[in-house]
């Protein structure tokens, strides 16, 4: 960011009202949604026609418009998409949010002139993913909200691409884009814009040691607001301020889009005044402007996010997530004030209608000015028109972004001039001044173009192919009879093996031990953290100081763009995790050259997967994919601690927290303290062995496990390849019949 230049306030609207209301509260830029494809499916949104009509005006006002298409696109979605986004794309959309890398690939390529901005769901978190994100076409990443203004700062500094950050509004639990909470248990996703928020339910909480917590809201953060950080947030180089709250009501959006923009353009006055240190000194928020942000739609008090801090108890509503009260008064006052009635530019108009000369009628709006003219005046018969008639004409601005100011009319005696074609030359000379308006703050027409539709596959993945069989342990006792069975039955092709990382770092010896029987049959892979932070890049590298250090390890199970950009600059061979996203055969264009395997995705249903093979084949050639069968499926992955939160963050216990819901199922919680963060899993593992034996004839097959023992471990490896008993008393077999809208 530019030392002078500053941030820009960027607001929600979750319909046209919000989006006037955020307009006229002072946003500099808008984030909204249309009818499809956003992450606020429950909005109300915007229809195509006022999607186009809100557009134009905020180019008119000098306000920036972006798009959400921030949802995983499935195979056929992606054909609707050049449609759907053809007539913002022309009507001169600044920008596109996207979470899904095969969005982005298809809008680069589509739309070139479409600014790309990397959603938050997109889990960044160092500037290893930022800058992929760049490399991939992002002009601005909107980073995890866990990251501290240190790392921030650190992003900023590394890579020439624009963040953009919340500074106020709901957080979520989970990282965001790592959260199948909502999906798996009933079927609204996350990643489709259909959270059902069971991160804002009763559950109790045992940690180790028996310790555990009545009934209490342990996932439910409290809001954000950092109005009293502004001057850090503008010095760390942040490019943008993001509200967040398209669900809220109107008078949310221009209230906090008033108050933010007051202490903004306050300290960047102060600044220009009094320099920044002075400035930061100075800088006040008043009483009344605090009780203001509290009253509206604060959930059970307030936090200034994960800027200063890595997680915390103080950061949670244990008690009560409700949202507070609202002052009907302040409402009312900010209906008054932001809400009735649109914001207009003032011209003056100036008209000449004299018999015998072209009718003229000129609008000036400060520096600009159109002028238009009509067909000659001529003299009145009978009825001449009047110096009255003329202005109450040409003051009929209607809908128009404009209102008259001044008027000069210069009107002849005894003139006709049919009322008509005065309408008509005010309606042509509004258009033209918009059209100055717009082409002065730089928006052209512009279009798009089709190249071809996302491609389909004559040779589909494991088309004539000997499937495989791949492994996941966690704990030391899983590798050791994973291994045993693995080395013990070389008939059952078993093709991979993936280590978790804490392993190779705890227990290099005995590790490295236990996978020498399998050297040369199998390929052994070391299973990344779910989230890489840029404060852990030091661990990653002492993974693959060990891996480098063992020629048994063939490669590193990658489970975060910022771990894709990192193990691809050390040069290292990788495979993909389901929780990396591709959804459609462009997702996996976008990374086939990056990594040598995917994971099928966990929310597609059955049938959808297969139609993904089949869309993907000739894009990813022998890469082949893996098919999770058995295990259970983490639900969330957090920077807050459970432990942290209801009792006390120290020596690193063994085995896990266990967090019950109303209905008494219990998902296990573990911790990873040496990259601090909790994975929550299922109550129960996915377990399709009633159909692995079809998908093993399509494609490989994969077995998690994560909180199995040694024989639990063991024994449903004998249910899948021996026919033997169900692993577990209780299975879900996910989202294989039911999917995600």
């Amino acid at each position: 960011m530019a030392e002078n230049k500053k941030a820009e306030l960027l607001a929600p609207a979750g319909n046209a009202e919000g989006f006037y209301g955020a307009v006229h509260a002072g946003a500099d830029a808008v984030y909204l949604g249309g009818s499809r494809f956003g992450a606020r499916a429950y909005a109300e949104n915007f229809t195509t026609q006022e999607l186009v009509e809100c557009i134009r005006y905020g180019h008119l006002m000098g306000r920036r418009i972006y798009l959400t298409v921030n949802t995983l696109l499935k195979e056929d979605e992606l054909k609707e998409l050049y449609e759907y986004l053809q007539p913002f794309y022309e009507a001169g959309l600044d920008a596109v949010i996207v979470q899904d890398l095969g969005v982005l690939g298809f809008i680069r390529e589509h739309f070139p002139g479409m600014k790309l901005h990397a959603s938050t769901q997109m889990t960044l978190c160092s500037r290893y993913g930022a800058e992929l994100l760049k490399e991939l076409g992002a002009s601005r990443i909107v980073p995890a909200r866990e990251l501290s203004l240190q790392e921030l700062s650190e992003i900023k500094g590394r890579v020439d691409v624009e963040l953009e950050t919340f500074i106020h509004g709901a957080m979520c639990y989970c990282y965001s884009g790592q959260c199948l909470f909502s999906s798996i248990l009933g079927g609204r996703s996350g990643n489709r814009g259909r959270c059902a928020q069971p991160c804002r339910l009763p559950y109790q909480v045992r940690t180790g040691r028996g310790q555990q917590s009545g009934s209490c809201y342990p996932l439910s953060l409290k809001d954000m607001c950092t109005i009293e950080h502004i001057p850090r947030l503008a010095e760390a180089g942040i490019d943008s301020f993001k509200i967040e709250g398209r669900m809220k009501r109107p008078e949310y959006t221009a209230g906090v889009t008033a108050i933010y923009r007051k202490y903004i353009d306050s300290y960047y006055d102060l600044r220009e005044q009094f320099g920044k240190e002075q400035a930061a000194e100075q800088y006040q928020v008043s009483r009344r402007d605090m009780d203001i942000l509290s009253s509206l739609y604060i959930r059970s008090g307030k936090q200034d996010g994960y800027y200063f801090k890595q997680n915390g108890r103080e950061m949670i509503t244990l008690s009560d997530p409700a949202y507070s009260g609202n002052d009907e008064a302040l409402l009312d006052e900010i209906r008054n004030r932001y809400l009735k009635e649109r914001f207009r530019l003032p011209v003056n108009v100036t008209g000449s209608f004299v018999a015998g000369c072209p009718a003229e009628v000129t609008l000036q709006a400060k520096s600009l000015s159109v002028t238009v003219q009509g067909a000659v005046v001529d003299r009145a018969q009978k009825q001449p028109v009047t110096e009255e008639n003329v202005k109450k004409q040409l003051g009929k601005m209607g809908d128009s972004a404009f209102v008259p100011e001044r008027m000069e009319l210069t009107v002849g005696k005894d003139i006709f001039y049919p009322l008509k074609q005065i309408n008509e030359l005010r309606r042509d000379a509004v258009l033209r001044l918009e059209q100055s308006i717009l082409e002065k703050h730089g928006y052209v027409r512009r279009e798009g173009h089709m190249v071809q539709q996302p491609r389909e596959s004559q040779n589909p993945v494991g088309a004539g192919q000997k499937n495989g069989i791949a492994v996941s342990v966690r704990t030391s006792g899983q590798l050791r009879e994973a291994a045993g069975y693995m080395a013990g039955h070389p008939e059952r092709n078993f093709r991979r093996l993936y280590i978790d990382s804490n392993l190779l770092l705890e227990q290099p010896g005995e590790t490295v031990s236990a996978c020498q029987a399998l050297q040369g049959k199998v390929e052994l892979y070391i299973a990344l953290p779910y989230i890489l932070r840029q404060k852990s890049i030091s661990i990653l590298e002492d993974v693959f100081r060990l891996a480098g250090q063992y020629p048994v390890f063939h490669g590193m199970l990658v489970r975060s763009l910022d771990e894709l950009a990192c193990v691809r600059e050390y040069g290292c061979r990788c495979r993909l995790d389901a929780n990396v996203y591709c959804w459609n055969s462009v997702a996996l264009e976008e990374l086939q050259a990056m990594a040598e395997g995917f994971c099928l995705p966990l929310e597609l249903k059955a049938g959808e997967q297969r139609r993904l093979l089949e869309a993907s084949g000739n894009l990813c050639g022998g890469k082949g994919f893996e098919k999770l069968v058995y295990g259970r499926i983490p639900m969330m992955v957090t920077a807050n601690c459970l432990w942290k939160t209801t009792g006390s963050c120290g020596a690193k216990e063994e085995g896990f927290a266990v967090l019950t819901d109303r209905y008494r199922k219990e998902f296990p919680v573990v911790r990873s303290c040496r990259y601090c963060i909790n994975i929550i899993y299922n109550s129960i593992p996915l377990s399709l062995h009633q159909s692995a034996e079809e998908w093993y004839k399509r494609t490989d097959i994969r077995m998690d496990f994560t909180t199995e023992t040694g024989a639990e471990t063991l024994q449903a490896l004998r249910c899948f390849l021996e026919d033997g008993e169900p692993p577990c008393g209780g299975y879900t077999t996910g989202h294989e019949k039911r999917g995600v809208e």
